[in-house]
Parts: C-alpha cells; sequence; structure tokens
C-alpha cells in the first residue's frame, strides 16, 4: 500500500509539473529565452514532496478537514511549483508580479481541488475517478493561467547565462517524461487489472469450495442474525434448501428450549464483544430430528471496524458425542465400582505419577475430598497420606522410608503384600501389583479389626485372667528375648519377685472375692507404672515378677522407688487388713547367667526380704542393698538441706578469649553434709530429680543467684543450670518473673543453662516455656552441646542465645583428633547460625591456643579460675579462687 502511495504522489507531480513546463513553453514573450536547470529541478521536488505528503494525509485518515488541509498543501505545493519555475525563465526581460492575481491564482487553484481529492479518495467508481482528474486540471490551469495574467515583462539588458535548457531540449525532455509517466500509468493499470482478476478468480475459488462442502455448513449471516447464503453442506445437515433458508434467523436452527432461553441472540452477542463465538449443544434439521453440532460464529468488519455479519461454521459431531457418552458412563461404571469397594486404591503409571485413587483411599487416610489429585507422584501421595493421619508434618526420611516399601514390594520375588502400623488402631494390609506397561496398582486394606481380634486371642493366651497382666509364659519369654540382647550389649536386666503379705488371711477371713479384688487392683497398679523397657507379670497366687531393662544403676533404682512408691502406698481390704509385699531384686548378668538362675535368686532375695522386718526390699548382693539405703539417706537429708543453710553457691568465671575480659559467672551449688562431708552434685542431684526436691532446690539457687548478681557492683551476667524436672513445671516463668522483681536483677544478666535431656521428655512443653522465659529478656543456653539426643533439631527449634561445648570434648582434645573435629564442627555450626559458642572445661594454655585458633568465642575452666565465692570488699568484685 506504501508503495502504491508513493507511485501515485510521483506520478501526480510529474504530470502536474509536465503540465506547467508544457503551458510556459506555448508561451512566445517574442524574444529568445531559455530554462535555468536548478529552479526547473528545484519545482519538480517541490511539487513532489508536496504530492508525497498529501497522500500519505489522505492514506491515514479521511476527515473533512484532512482532505481540506490536504488540498491546501497540495495547492500551496502546485503554486510554489509555478512560480519557481517561472523564476527559471531565463530571458532578456524582468518580471513584475501582480501581487493580487498571485492569490486569486492560489484561490482558484485551491477550490476545485478540495472535492477533486474527496472524490479520488472515495474511488466508488470510474467515472468520479475521471471527476477527480478534471477538476484536478481545472485547478491546475486555473491557478497557471491566472499566474501568467499576473506577470508583467519589463526589458531589460542582460547576458543570458550559459548552461540553460532551450525550450527545444525542454520539449524533449518533456516528452520523455510524459512518454515515461504514459507508461508508468498502463503498467500499473495492467497490474491492477491482473489483479483484480486474480481477485475475482480467487474468489469463484472459494465460493465453489464454499458452496460444495458437504461434511459441514458453511454460510453467512448478517448484522442482524439472518442467514444470506447457503452451502451444499448446510442443505445437506440441516435438510434447508437455499431458498428455504436464506433470510431466516439463526434461532430457526435451535432447540425450543434453546430458543426460549436466547441461545442464538447469546452466541451472536458473544461473537460481536470477543469476534467468535464456540460452543456446541443441539440442533434442529427441517423434519425435526435433532443431531449434536459444534459451532463457531466468527464477527466480520470492514477496515472501520463496523459490523458487516458473521461467518458460521456448523459441523456434526453426534457420533462423537454418543461415544463421549459411551465413555462417560463406563467411567461412571468404573467409578461406582471403585467406590463400592472394601479397599482403597492407587493406580500409578510407569513415572511414578498417580493415575486415579477412589475415594476409599481418602477415607481409610482421613483425607479432605478432593486430596491426591492425578499427576502426584508417589513420594507427594505418601507424604499427603501419612501426615493427614498423623496429624503433623513429618520428616523426609519418613516418607521416603514408606515409599521405598512399596517400590521394593514390587521386586521381583519380593512379598507384594506389606502390613503397616500405625498406632494400634490403624493397621494396613498394602498390596500392590505390577501392570504392563510399567504402571502399578495398590490396595489399602484396613485390617485393625482383625489385628485386635488376633490380639485379644494371643492376649488371652499370654496374660493373666484375673488381672490383665502377662502370665508366667509371656514373662519367661520376655526375659529370653532380653537377656539375649543384653549379653554383650553394655546393658542389665533386673527382675524383682513381690509376694503379698497377708493374703492368706484376706482370703481365709474376707473370703476370695475380697482377695480377687486385691490382686486386681495390684496387678493395675503395677501396669499402670511401667515404662519402656519394662514388664509386669503375676506369676500365681499371691506373687508377682516385675522387670527392667536398663543402663545405669540410677535406672533401677528410680525403677525400684517407683514399684515401692507404688505398692506400698496401701492396699486394703474392706476387713481393715493393710496389704504389703516383700520385694527381692537379683540382677542379669551379675547374679546369674540364665533365666532359671535369675528368678531363683529374685526369689532368695524376696525372701530374705520377708524375714527382715525393717526391710521390705532386699537385693540379691547385700552391697547393693547398702548402696539403696544410702540414697533414701541421702533423698531424706537433701529436704532440710537448705533449711539447715547446708547449701550455699560457688561460682566460676566465665572469660572472653579475644580479650581476656571476665563476661560472667556460673552458679554451682555445693552441699556440706554434717557427717558425710561434701557431697558432689552428681550424687546428689539425680536423687533430688527421681524424688522431686529438685523443685524446691531449684528455686533456692536461682533466688540466691539472682539477690547474690543483683549485689555485684559491676553488672556481670550469671549463669544458672535448670533441671529438666523444673522445665517442665509449667509455672516456673512466673517463678523467675517473682524471683527477678524480688531481687531486683536485671532479667538480661540473667542466663539459664538447659540440657538437651531436658527437652526429650515434652519437646513441646519445654519450648514453649522457655519462649516465655526469653520473652521475660532473659538469656538461654543450651548446656553440654553434643552429648544430647537431638543437637540440630533443638537448635532449629529454639533460638538459643549460647552453646556450650561439653568439657569431654576439651579434655580429649590434646590426644584425640575425634575430639577436635567435633569442637571445630561445633564451632562451626554456630556460627552459621549467629550463636556464641562457650568452651568449658579450659584447663591448659594449649587447650586455649586450640579454641582461639579455631574461632571460639568465651572460655570457662580451672585455667581461668575454679569454683569460688564471691565477696564484696570496698565496693569492690573480689573472687577468692582456689
Amino acid at each position: 500500500m506504501q508503495g502504491w502511495r508513493i507511485a501515485g504522489a510521483l506520478a501526480t507531480a510529474f504530470g502536474i509539473w509536465a503540465t506547467h513546463f508544457i503551458a510556459m513553453l506555448g508561451y512566445d514573450p517574442g524574444f529568445q529565452f531559455g530554462f535555468a536547470l536548478a529552479p526547473s529541478a528545484g519545482s519538480l521536488s517541490i511539487v513532489a514532496g508536496a504530492m508525497l505528503a498529501v497522500f500519505q494525509m489522505v492514506g491515514r485518515k479521511r476527515g473533512r478537514g484532512v482532505l481540506a488541509l490536504a488540498a491546501l498543501t497540495a495547492m500551496t505545493g502546485i503554486g510554489l511549483m509555478h512560480y519557481i519555475g517561472m523564476a527559471a525563465l531565463e530571458m532578456p526581460a524582468r518580471i513584475r508580479w501582480n501581487i493580487g492575481y498571485v492569490a486569486l491564482s492560489i484561490l482558484l487553484g485551491a477550490i476545485p481541488f478540495v472535492p477533486a481529492l474527496t472524490l479520488a479518495v472515495r474511488r466508488s467508481s470510474v467515472r468520479s475517478g475521471l471527476a477527480a482528474a478534471c477538476l484536478m486540471a481545472v485547478a491546475v490551469v486555473s491557478l497557471h493561467f491566472t499566474g501568467m495574467t499576473a506577470i508583467q515583462l519589463i526589458p531589460w539588458q542582460r547576458e543570458i547565462a550559459g548552461g540553460n535548457l532551450s525550450p527545444r531540449t525542454m520539449s524533449v525532455v518533456l516528452a520523455v517524461i510524459t512518454v515515461a509517466l504514459l507508461a508508468v500509468c498502463l503498467g500499473s493499470w495492467a497490474i491492477a487489472r491482473r489483479a483484480r482478476a486474480a481477485i475475482a478468480a480467487s474468489e469463484r475459488q472459494f465460493s465453489i469450495l464454499a458452496k460444495g462442502i458437504s461434511d459441514c455448513a458453511l454460510y453467512m449471516l448478517d448484522a442482524q442474525g439472518r442467514v444470506c447464503n447457503w452451502n451444499t453442506g448446510a442443505a445437506r445437515l440441516k435438510g434447508y434448501s437455499e431458498a428455504e433458508a436464506v433470510g431466516s434467523h439463526l434461532s430457526r436452527f435451535y432447540t425450543p428450549e434453546d430458543r426460549a432461553a436466547g441461545a442464538a441472540d447469546t452466541a451472536l452477542a458473544t461473537a460481536i464483544a470477543t469476534g467468535k463465538f464456540i460452543g456446541e449443544g443441539w440442533r434442529l434439521r427441517k423434519d425435526g430430528s435433532r443431531f449434536w453440532a459444534h459451532v463457531t460464529i466468527e464477527r466480520m468488519a470492514d477496515e472501520q471496524g463496523r459490523l458487516l455479519g458473521f461467518a458460521k461454521i456448523t459441523r456434526d459431531m453426534t457420533q462423537a458425542k454418543l461415544d463421549q457418552d459411551r465413555i462417560a458412563e463406563a467411567q461412571r461404571h468404573r467409578d461406582a465400582a471403585l467406590e463400592h469397594m472394601h479397599q482403597g486404591l492407587c493406580l500409578f503409571d510407569s513415572g511414578q505419577r498417580l493415575i486415579l485413587r477412589n475415594d476409599r483411599f481418602l477415607k481409610l487416610w482421613r483425607l479432605q475430598p478432593g486430596s491426591c489429585p492425578p499427576g502426584l507422584t508417589l513420594l507427594e501421595v505418601t507424604r499427603t497420606a501419612l501426615e493427614a493421619r498423623v496429624g503433623a508434618a513429618l520428616p523426609l526420611a519418613r516418607v521416603e522410608e514408606g515409599a521405598a516399601r512399596i517400590l521394593a514390594s514390587l521386586e521381583d520375588g519380593a512379598d507384594p503384600r506389606i502390613v503397616a502400623e500405625y498406632g494400634t488402631d490403624f493397621v494396613l494390609s498394602i498390596d500392590s501389583r505390577r501392570l504392563p506397561g510399567g504402571g502399578w496398582v495398590t490396595t489399602f486394606e484396613d485390617i485393625s479389626e482383625r489385628r485386635r481380634s488376633e490380639a485379644r486371642i494371643a492376649h488371652m493366651a499370654l496374660h493373666d485372667a484375673l488381672t490383665g497382666l502377662p502370665n508366667r509364659v509371656q514373662f519367661h519369654s520376655w526375659l529370653d528375648a532380653e537377656m539375649a540382647r543384653t549379653e554383650g550389649g553394655g546393658t542389665r536386666l533386673a527382675v524383682v519377685a513381690i509376694d503379698l503379705d497377708r493374703f492368706k488371711e484376706i482370703n481365709d477371713s474376707l473370703g476370695h472375692a475380697e482377695g480377687d479384688r486385691v490382686l486386681r487392683e495390684m496387678g493395675h497398679a503395677l501396669q499402670s507404672l511401667l515404662q519402656e523397657h519394662e514388664i509386669a507379670a503375676r506369676m500365681g497366687g499371691d506373687e508377682f515378677a516385675v522387670a527392667k531393662r536398663y543402663e545405669h544403676p540410677a535406672e533401677l533404682e528410680a525403677f525400684v522407688a517407683r514399684l515401692e512408691a507404688c505398692i506400698f502406698s496401701g492396699f486394703a481390704a474392706h476387713g481393715s487388713l493393710a496389704i504389703g509385699a516383700s520385694m527381692g531384686v537379683a540382677v542379669f548378668p551379675g547374679d546369674a547367667a540364665d533365666r532359671e538362675a535369675l528368678l531363683n535368686n529374685a526369689d532368695l532375695a524376696m525372701y530374705r526380704a520377708k524375714g527382715d522386718f525393717a526391710e521390705r526390699i532386699c537385693y540379691y548382693e547385700p552391697g547393693m542393698d547398702e548402696q539403696a539405703r544410702h540414697r533414701r539417706v541421702i533423698a531424706n537429708d537433701l529436704r532440710y538441706a537448705a533449711a539447715r543453710g547446708e547449701l550455699r553457691l560457688l561460682y566460676q568465671p566465665q572469660r572472653s578469649l579475644r580479650d581476656d575480659q571476665l563476661v560472667g559467672y556460673e552458679a554451682l551449688l555445693r552441699w556440706a553434709h554434717p557427717k558425710l562431708g561434701g557431697i558432689p552434685p552428681m550424687d546428689f542431684i539425680p536423687i533430688a530429680e527421681e524424688t522431686g526436691e529438685i523443685i524446691r532446690l531449684g528455686e533456692w539457687v536461682l533466688r540466691t543467684a539472682c539477690a547474690e548478681a543483683a549485689a555485684w557492683p559491676v553488672g556481670h551476667k550469671v549463669a544458672v543450670n535448670l533441671s529438666p524436672v523444673q522445665l517442665l513445671k509449667p509455672d516456673l516463668p512466673e517463678i523467675i518473673t517473682e524471683i527477678l522483681v524480688e531481687t531486683g536483677l536485671a532479667p538480661t544478666r540473667l542466663e539459664l543453662e538447659i540440657t538437651e535431656t531436658a527437652l526429650i521428655a515434652d519437646k513441646a512443653r519445654a519450648l514453649h516455656s522457655l519462649r516465655r522465659i526469653k520473652a521475660l529478656g532473659v538469656r538461654v543456653a543450651m548446656d553440654d552441646f553434643g552429648t544430647g539426643y537431638s543437637s540440630l533439631d533443638t537448635l532449629h527449634s529454639f533460638p538459643f542465645d549460647k552453646i556450650k561445648i561439653d568439657k569431654s570434648f576439651l579434655a580429649e582434645s590434646e590426644r584425640s583428633e575425634q575430639a577436635r573435629a567435633i569442637i571445630r564442627a561445633i564451632l562451626a555450626l554456630g556460627r552459621s547460625l549467629s550463636i556464641p559458642v562457650l568452651a568449658e572445661g579450659l584447663e591448659t594454655d594449649a587447650q586455649r591456643d586450640l579454641l582461639m585458633r579455631e574461632g571460639c568465642a568465651e572460655a570457662q575452666g580451672y585455667l581461668f579460675g575454679r569454683p569460688a565465692a564471691i565477696e564484696l570488699e570496698a565496693g569492690a568484685l573480689v573472687q577468692a579462687l582456689g
């Protein structure tokens, strides 16, 4: 289009310029003249530029204002061309211009040029084109001749410059230009004629094609939605001839229901709004039959965007619709079968992605409707199911383990059935089978009730019917298994034989029913106190046995203390007979080499207890019995130690390794027993924790440390250890708040140290208490880091203010590369988490150099000072270092 505009503009410009100079050649002034080359060429350039501007303006917009501006631009260019061309005359005379005629020439040229340009732009017919050409010629001629009237020649003797074009040369130039212009016009006319012929042929071919298509209906609608034409496919599909269909509204082919709903008008409105409407639905044929149609309606518009009508394509999709309905019906039957299955089902493809699952699967795992959509991987399905059943987020390792078990069951030769237990109330049988193509199907069956039935039968065979405790057979089996596990494993197995006192009197005086009641209560009490790796059994009559696997003697002592508290808390018969018991303890492998010997030795100890009215518990080895008695003495005296003034606090300094500055003290508890002398904390603290005395003891330590630190003239911090028992006390944050207010110590000067084991019993509860304490402004440090059970998880769960490296690592650092590696790892972990690290147990310069090389911030130990009392002298802080 742009090329045609340029060609038309240049052709028009050359025509006007040639017309002017041809007229100039017809002018005879009566003396010799010529044409200057530069002004002549300049006049051609001016008119060419003006015509290019005019064609560009009318090519983009065609309003009245644009046409008027284009006409003015054209006449300005033509006028400039005319008068510059007149100035190109070289003759022995001077031209005087009449300004009035000059202005009149421009006006006479512009008046006919506006309608000429309007006719040329519309291009409605050949006649309008000829009229436009004539008006333009009139405009140019009017300007020329009126302009010629405006000149007056005044003779002037001057030499004519060389290099001018003579009239004859100018005639040749004009002739050549005219012939070239005619050739261009004829060529353009021929090209346009061939183009119109090609377009007409293409339209005929398209019309033949559209009319001849019989597989679908192709027809046009006018702007009101009425049929304009009708092809063969439309006649075949809908049964109407072209004469019957043309002029009909589109809604004629819709069902009565769709006509009532205005479906046809809605489709047309959608096509107008969006440019296209695509839809499906039932349509009517002339004979009243229906077919399922796929319809496309496209909006047709002219160059100005005005709606001309619509192009419509209709395809008969009845068979496809029937096929889809059959597939949908088959899917409904399949879904019904899947949903009525007793098992949950998942189908996976070869890429381990879920293809389908039934609702029973969701119900088994307590998933919400819509969970586990197709496309999830086996790992994602496993995570979603497990977390929904557990009710909490799971570590990736556990999820991967569940998925790996299913994949392993698909291997050749593997058992395809997996039994997965999720607590006592949810047991699944998971069966996976390979399918052709690499996929597999997995079914999930809830066998919880079956397991419960089996468990009830097994329970009856291995448990005492009266008390519900394991019977002798199960107890012996448990002992055999635990003894095999104990051998060479560093653990021990204790058996406690229990015989009720005065039980025969109950049966004889109150009857066997009352005796059975006492036995049931004893069985319930023993069962309720059991913990991990412990068992209680009724061996027959009034004899019971309890066993425990343990590692440290303290665990056995705590176990016996629990038994003692349970049994001697008081079982009374209705006849006011108090029930007691005698207990004998034997330990494997120290006291016996096999099960029978172990049971016999426990019985011997129990009988010795029966013969000693002062002691109800007897250990097989008298030395162990003496140790238990000693622990009870300590536990009893510890209750009154604080009131008697036997407890005191010592303080060990903590220093910065960078500048050797004192940064604080750790408060350490010491007990000076009046008879036993100094008792180490490692001896009496575990007893205090077992008996619960640690609550009062810990509060005394915290209150005393805060009070003494508040009196220091220098604001060093004080670190106090918290027992795991204290940490689980619900009102611990309130107690700390009360102590801080009472003593006046700033919360930022108090640092509480806890061990990782303190979080094991009830991690959520302990962390909640620590967060409340930290909110007070109190600092929290992790003590003995690296010796616990879940260091990294603990650091992730709570923002500790400090990590304390256990002194055992520093003690081994000078001779153990492994200990040094652990120290470096803990320090690197502290740096990555931005948590300061303090090393305990610093005793040598070599250890100090190691810590400084590895970037440790603080340390404490004998190298800086032993634990000692702090005294205030003359307003200064003095530590009596031992």
